[in-house]
């Protein structure tokens, strides 16, 4: 099972997660010290994060939502400070402008949008991406059932939590 993110430990850990993906050296030759591992959140913990979002996210069924996330991972990624793959690292994505993740290379579509990635437009956007934003790089089909998409968006708000204002 993927380790999970609660909002909580990565809030606590905030400085950890702002370091992810910078250099391991210091800049005097020395090297940084390593960054702890974001321990994996319980299933209380897990279930204490999801009461907290608004609805109907707090009701969902975030199993289902790690199975439909499933189909996203093959090009997508929600580890901290993880990859940019086929498509940008997902961590943290809610309220974050669309397009701008940095070393992605967005389709002119995305970029021009002028969309911040919050659970309404998320909602629509998974419904079916090529004709939500014509032009878009991503080939995904969509998530008809909006059930499903409930459950993947209430997945991400809890496991990859946007960062703190």
């Amino acid at each position: 099972m993927r380790r999970l993110v609660v909002t909580a430990i990565v809030l606590s850990l905030g400085a950890v997660v702002a370091g992810c993906g910078k250099s391991s050296s210091s800049g005097d030759g020395q090297a940084a010290a390593p960054t702890p591992a974001v321990p994996a959140p319980t299933p209380e913990q897990m279930k204490a994060t999801l009461a907290t979002l608004p609805a109907p996210y707090n009701t969902a069924d975030l199993a289902n939502g790690q199975a439909k996330f499933a189909l996203c991972a093959s090009c997508h990624t929600i580890t901290p400070g993880g990859p940019n793959m086929t498509g940008p690292n997902l961590f943290g994505i809610m309220g974050h402008k669309a397009g701008v993740h940095a070393n992605y290379n967005y389709s002119a579509a995305l970029k021009d949008s002028g969309w911040v990635w919050e659970p309404a437009k998320l909602d629509h956007w998974l419904e079916n991406p090529r004709t939500t934003l014509p032009g878009t790089k991503m080939s995904f089909i969509g998530l008809r059932d909006p059930k499903d998409r409930t459950d993947v968006i209430a997945y991400l708000m809890v496991n990859s939590p946007a960062p703190a204002p």
